[in-house]
Order: C-alpha cells, then sequence, then structure tokens
C-alpha cells in the first residue's frame, strides 16, 4: 500500500469535513491596509488604538496572514498587548514557515502548545509543517492530538488531514 494511501486509511472518515469554529478559515480583510477593524465602532483604526482589544487584532493578523499580506500580519502581531498569548506565537511561528524557517516555527509552535496544549491551530499548523519536511509520521502524531483535544471536524484539524493525505503542507 502506497505511504499517502497508508496514511489516509489511518485518519478518521469525517476528518475532511470543516466545521464552524474558531479555527475557521478567515476571511480576507474587511479594512484597509495596515489597519484593524474595531467592532464597537464600526470603523478602522491603526493597530496600536488603545480602543482596539487583542481579539480584533489577532482577527486582522489572520486575514491579513490569509491575504498573504505577511508584513502587514506581522505588525499588527507586534501590536498585541500581550506578547506570550498563544494565538501571537502560533501565527509568529506560521510567518517563519511561510518564510521558510521551519526550525524557528517549530520553536514558535512549541511555546504556544507550552502555553496552551489545546491550541489545535497551532497543532495543524505544527503538522503541516512536518508534512513539508517530510515527517508523516510525525504530522499524523499532531492530528491525532488535534482529534483528541477536540478537534474532529475543525478546519484545523481538516487542513492537516489534507496535507498528510497529500503530502503538501496547506497554502495557508
Amino acid at each position: 500500500m502506497p505511504r499517502t494511501a497508508l496514511f489516509l486509511a489511518l485518519l478518521p472518515v469525517d476528518a475532511m469535513a470543516a466545521g464552524g469554529d474558531t479555527s475557521a478559515p478567515p476571511s480576507h480583510p474587511q479594512f484597509k491596509t495596515g489597519q484593524v477593524w474595531e467592532p464597537a465602532s464600526q470603523k478602522c483604526l491603526t493597530a496600536h488604538a488603545p480602543t482596539l482589544d487583542d481579539a480584533a487584532r489577532l482577527v486582522a493578523v489572520r486575514e491579513y496572514a490569509y491575504d498573504g499580506q505577511f508584513h502587514m500580519a506581522a505588525l499588527v502581531l507586534d501590536a498585541m498587548q500581550d506578547q506570550q498569548a498563544d494565538g501571537v506565537l502560533t501565527y509568529r511561528g506560521f510567518l517563519a514557515r511561510r518564510r521558510g524557517a521551519a526550525a524557528e516555527a517549530r520553536a514558535w509552535y512549541g511555546r504556544a502548545l507550552a502555553r496552551n496544549p489545546d491550541n489545535l491551530l497551532a497543532r495543524s499548523y505544527t503538522g503541516q509543517g512536518l508534512v513539508f519536511e517530510g515527517d508523516l509520521v510525525g504530522a499524523l502524531i499532531q492530528h491525532r492530538e488535534n482529534v483528541a483535544r477536540g478537534g474532529r471536524g475543525t478546519w484545523a484539524e481538516a487542513t492537516l488531514a489534507e496535507a498528510i493525505s497529500t503530502g503538501t503542507a496547506y497554502a495557508y
């Protein structure tokens, strides 16, 4: 049996179904470049605006990253109040992985998972990085951890399952 087929056989049947969860794929930015949408005022503000909270900033980070605006994502990350939050660490890892800095990405993801072992997105991105490096066994371990921690049917699980099944890390 080919290696990819073996891994597919080991995945749960519904692993590719993306459910509604906080790790759903982000939309494209709904605000002006370099700014963050503030839901309360319904306005675009600079990332350092004191009325913004880190939740709004993290939404902007995800949207900029999804849109390929990695520099903007990094600028918003730098404006986050809690630089040790697992979401911040996860996206620092994501940006490192997109730059091709695999070891740095693993370090960021490791810090994010040390802060929050149930961080499904950090587990998914860790596994996708492992797929890129050719470590399908390590990626499958991350997939199983993702499922065991409540991630079955989430976007984070589905993208990791897709990466394992295709041998290619998800584009986002």
